[in-house]
């Protein structure tokens, strides 16, 4: 933002620190205005015609809006991809144990992508692979959705599943 010495426009549309308008000012005149409230003056909207300025306490503006700013960040959620890997064969037990974590990781409201990772000549049984993700997403049908169906992705196929939106309020 442009503020005092740095507006170089000849004339801007002025509003007071009360919020009223005060008209078109030659920008000295505006700056001077600025100087005996102790205030700056500030440029508000550049690209009108004349440009907008306003009477105010920069560094109290600042600070104000650095504040909302850390307030927002506070709020803000961040999601993060968890990835679980599984082989074409994988024993029941194995399944049970990864299908547990993508549940605790669901739960806690982060996206989690299964991954099949084919090795040699299992490449050729994609099905296996396909049937495996299908079976995964199955058991987490009522905690998540499917966001990216299975597809290849070199030697590895993958899921990508989301937290249903209920699931992320708890």
């Amino acid at each position: 933002m442009m503020v005092n010495d740095g507006i170089r426009s000849r004339e801007v549309r002025l509003i007071s620190q009360t919020g009223e308008q005060l008209g078109v000012k030659d920008t000295r005149d505006a700056l001077a205005l600025a100087e005996q409230a102790s205030l700056d003056l500030v440029l508000v909207s550049p690209s009108a015609k004349p440009p907008v300025a306003r009477i105010m306490d920069f560094g109290k503006f600042r600070f104000e809006q650095q504040k909302k700013d850390r307030e927002a960040r506070k709020k803000q959620k961040t999601i993060s991809i968890k990835e679980i890997r599984l082989s074409p064969t994988i024993g029941e037990a194995d399944f049970n144990t990864r299908l547990k974590n993508a549940t605790k990781f669901l739960e806690k409201g982060d996206k989690v992508k299964v991954s099949v990772r084919f090795r040699g000549r299992a490449i050729t049984h994609k099905d296996l692979g396909q049937k495996v993700l299908m079976e995964m997403a199955a058991a987490t049908k009522d905690i998540a959705n499917i966001e990216v169906r299975p597809k290849m992705d070199g030697r590895s196929m993958f899921l990508m599943l989301s937290p249903k939106p209920d699931q992320q309020k708890k």
